[in-house]
């Protein structure tokens, strides 16, 4: 019998339908750095451990069909920070949640849902 694999890390990648402007939204609204910026093809931001990629599509459905899940320290100065930018989505703000997180989310400027959360005992 073979030892399993170990996962390490998970990437979200969100459909775009303008990489410049995904990249500058998460770099200017959320502090991200601009890793790789390819207009037409592919972006990459950066925050810490934590990578966003994003893929050029041209089907807004799609992104607004598609969420990814963000887990931070310190999620209160992270809201009010998001609640600043005027992006915290109306029917998500910050609250505890019965499967022991707090959390809230964003709409992307393509619509792609961008949940925050951190651990509620944190």
């Amino acid at each position: 019998m073979s030892a399993s694999a170990e996962y390490i890390a998970a990437v979200p990648v969100l459909a775009s339908l303008d990489i410049e402007r995904s990249a500058e939204f998460f770099a200017v609204k959320l502090g991200f750095m601009k890793v790789h910026v390819a207009q037409g093809g592919y972006g990459i931001v950066a925050n810490g451990p934590v990578q966003i990629h994003f893929w050029a599509c041209t089907d807004r459905h799609i992104a607004e069909a598609t969420s990814c899940r963000v887990q931070v320290r310190g999620i209160e100065r992270l809201y009010h920070q998001c609640k600043g930018h005027a992006i915290v989505h109306p029917k998500a703000p910050l609250e505890t949640k019965p499967w022991g997180t707090k959390e809230f989310a964003i709409l992307d400027p393509d619509g792609n849902l961008v949940t925050f959360y951190e651990n509620a005992d944190a």
